[in-house]
């Protein structure tokens, strides 16, 4: 939480707003304050010596936006970097649905641990056709809520100033995930004592009757 709070949200917004402050150009300050994300995804990859989706797409967006941004001289295309990741991120979310395991099943069975005695029974549960419909639903929500971020964005790009657009980006994203954790813990909640109901129910009707 405080290399998120220094190198995604602190770290961006100080930086803008001092470079401004001391005449840089909003395109300058705004590719210079991508510096702090970047560096961050880099000391992840040197702690896990590993880069991850998340760690790969964050650097995409930086690339995709400070590319736009020095070419056309348009603070508002330094700002999209943040859509590239949230969009992206939201399309495979749709698109494994037509895979063998969407997308945040498979994130939850790798968090889990898919050789662990609970990871093992998880991929069990698969065989369920409610477990496979909870985690489709689930994966359904996450991909229309990215992209619906991703477009949002956009608009805040446009509508509001360089300064208010990269606060909004860089807090956003953590509102959005909370708020989708959150629902997904209380809708797991509710589909397993839904589950739990059936499979008593089940029971019950196949215990013998007695006189």
């Amino acid at each position: 939480m405080v290399a998120i709070a220094i190198f995604d949200i602190a770290g961006p917004l100080v930086a803008y707003s001092q470079l401004r402050a001391h005449g840089f150009s909003e395109v300058s300050a705004l590719v210079l304050s991508g510096v702090f994300p970047a560096l961050g995804v880099l000391l992840t990859v040197i702690r896990h010596r590993r880069l991850d989706a998340i760690g790969a797409l964050v650097l995409l967006g930086i690339a995709v936006g400070t590319a736009l941004g020095l070419v056309s001289g348009n603070p508002r295309l330094v700002l999209i970097e943040g859509s590239v990741p949230t969009g992206i991120f939201g399309v495979v979310c749709l698109a494994s649905l037509w895979s063998s395991r969407p997308l945040i099943y498979r994130f939850a069975i790798e968090f889990i641990g898919p050789d662990s005695p609970r990871g093992r029974e998880f991929e069990d549960r698969w065989q369920y056709a409610g477990f496979r419909h909870v985690f489709r639903v689930m994966t359904i929500v996450w991909g229309v809520a990215y992209l619906a971020e991703a477009a949002a964005r956009v608009v805040i790009v446009e509508v509001t100033s360089a300064g208010t657009a990269l606060a909004v980006s860089k807090v956003m994203p953590y509102v959005v995930a909370g708020l989708l954790v959150a629902w997904m813990f209380a809708y797991g909640q509710r589909a397993k004592r839904r589950g739990e109901r059936m499979a008593a129910a089940s029971r019950a009707a196949q215990e013998p009757a007695h006189d």
